[in-house]
């Protein structure tokens, strides 16, 4: 389990155009990498539209967003253009980031049993270090909520 104060691990993944970023392309800047469910769902879509109608006050803090999910390049980019997102969605089909920061977990959903990703927000700062873990961010006002910590 990742702890405030740890090195956030490098990861590599392909965003909604293909290209492949690597969380240490962010070194000297703080990012805010969030984990999410699904595309499309009203909880996810609440926490993308936080962050979108936010989005000019995270840049001007220097915020960098990436959000990832389980979901294919396909299913980001449908998501990005229905709701004019103009941040970094990563596509983790395979679970691999999620893996290594411990979000693909077992869940219960009204007594139902299931693996799947928790939502949670990792705050890094400059120099790649986690400084605030949300383990249960408030979807409608998440990017208040990361604007406040950083």
């Amino acid at each position: 389990m990742l702890e405030i104060g740890n090195k956030a691990p490098d990861f590599k993944g392909l965003d909604q155009n293909n290209k492949e970023i690597k969380l240490s392309d962010f070194i000297g800047k703080k990012v805010a990498l969030y984990f999410y469910p699904k595309d499309d769902t009203p909880g996810c879509t609440k926490q993308a539209c936080s962050f979108r109608d936010n989005f000019s006050s995270l840049t001007e803090k220097g915020i960098s967003v990436i959000g990832v999910s389980p979901d294919n390049i396909e299913s980001h980019n449908k998501f990005i253009k229905k709701y004019e997102l103009p941040f970094t969605l990563i596509s983790d089909p395979e679970k691999n980031i999620s893996g290594i920061y411990d979000v693909y977990r077992e869940k219960n959903m009204y007594g139902k049993i299931s693996m799947g990703i928790v939502r949670t927000t990792f705050l890094i700062d400059e120099k790649g270090l986690i400084v605030h873990i949300f383990k249960k961010p408030k979807t409608e006002i998440h990017a208040e909520e990361v604007l406040n910590k950083f």
